[in-house]
């Protein structure tokens, strides 16, 4: 009882970050999809930068590394590489927004080709692909919950549960529950993953590189790339493709648009990649797992950080990653929940209503986030993968 409690507390102080979050503010559209464009660096970052955290950093990451060895160093790789490209892409995106009041990608679309009827298309295609990513995150929350509760609580209810606060915060404080919430999440997993990933080699190998030495000799050629299919082709092409559509997601791109000057972008470029670094630890919990917790197969893989963590470590602790976990779910959920909304009330509705008023899309596009919640729950129920292959690549802001 005492991780699951530790995990109430987490969605508790989620839920109240969230509600808190819209206190003094006019919820007016701009306000809620976009913060009124008066994030500065901080925000920004956890919007953009803290984006790669989600319930794949739990589960994904560690089991590819379990599962799969070296090729799962890509995923360190091109979101470092897209960042370095924000210096010079988000700034005039910035710019053209905030000259023509953009609050989503659709509208840039339609502003830029002047074209309603490209930005429904461009809607209605982000949001089919915006609706797995959420049913990922989803997934992960059920898992996340379920195994480091030790069972006290099913996959099923805690994704139910996490849904509804999601729901809520999204609904009611919009971008700024998502930020707050973000702090919170950033500060938790940031804390987890270097205790695990520092603690666990030292405590079973008795270093980092002691720990990759048995995991060579156990598995010769394990920590190489393949010569073949995941080879080093497919790693360089991989990374390539993935860093260059990385703020193609609708999400990603929308949310720089909260920025309050285009400067918190080139001052958020040169850390970012470093930040991306802080993967290396989940990786080493992976490796770790290997040996600890052998014979892991198929999505199994994805459990090893939480088999890993039960084996390891008492279960307040076990709470703390778990809550650590809810919030990797909770923040990407809700920029998707709300970035969907708003695409569908402001660029597919209003195709049929031009006339409009933008106090009555502000009022459909938060009456639309529970419609998208019960859709995503009802395709989180059917169906499952690993978490990689459920996403078709971490390159769709996974990490």
């Amino acid at each position: 009882m005492t991780a699951l409690a530790v995990i109430f507390v987490f969605l508790a102080a989620s839920i109240g970050l969230g509600l808190r979050a819209r206190r003094g503010k006019d919820m007016d559209l701009e306000q809620w999809s976009v913060g009124g464009r008066g994030f500065g660096t901080i925000f920004v970052f956890l919007l953009l930068a803290g984006e790669i955290y989600t319930t794949f950093t739990f589960l994904g990451a560690s089991g590819w590394a379990y599962g799969k060895g070296a090729p799962a160093f890509y995923i360190l790789c091109y979101a470092s590489l897209a960042y370095v490209l924000s210096y010079w892409l988000l700034p005039p995106i910035w710019r053209y927004a905030k000259e023509h009041r953009l609050v989503s990608q659709s509208d840039f679309f339609v502003a830029k080709f002047d074209s309603p009827l490209l930005g429904a298309l461009v809607a209605l295609v982000g949001v089919i692909a915006m609706v797995p990513y959420l049913v990922l995150q989803l997934k992960g929350l059920g898992i996340i919950v379920s195994v480091s509760s030790y069972g006290r609580i099913s996959p099923h209810w805690a994704i139910v549960i996490g849904t509804v606060a999601l729901t809520i915060y999204v609904t009611i404080s919009g971008i700024h529950g998502s930020a707050w919430t973000a702090l919170l999440k950033d500060v938790a997993i940031l804390a987890v993953v270097l205790i695990l990933g520092i603690y666990l080699p030292l405590h079973y190998f008795g270093g980092i590189g002691q720990m990759f030495h048995r995991v060579d000799a156990a598995q010769p050629h394990f920590l190489t790339l393949h010569s073949s299919g995941m080879s080093a082709s497919w790693f360089a092409s991989t990374v390539l493709l993935s860093a260059l559509g990385f703020y193609m997601w609708p999400h990603t791109f929308s949310a720089a648009y909260s920025a309050q000057n285009e400067k918190v972008f080139r001052r958020n470029a040169i850390f970012m990649p470093l930040y991306q670094l802080i993967l290396l630890f989940v990786f080493f919990v992976g490796f770790a797992a290997i040996l600890v917790v052998p014979g892991l197969k198929g999505s199994d893989a994805d459990l090893s950080l939480l088999r890993i963590t039960t084996a390891s470590f008492p279960p307040w602790f076990v709470g703390v990653v778990g809550g650590a976990g809810l919030l990797t779910a909770l923040v990407p959920g809700s920029l998707l929940l709300m970035t969907s909304a708003t695409c569908l009330a402001k660029n597919v509705y209003r195709i049929a209503r031009p006339a409009t008023g933008d106090a009555h899309i502000a009022r459909l596009a938060k009456w639309l986030v529970p419609v998208i919640a019960l859709i995503s729950l009802y395709f989180t129920f059917n169906g499952g993968s690993t978490l990689v292959s459920c996403a078709g690549s971490p390159s769709l802001d996974l990490a």
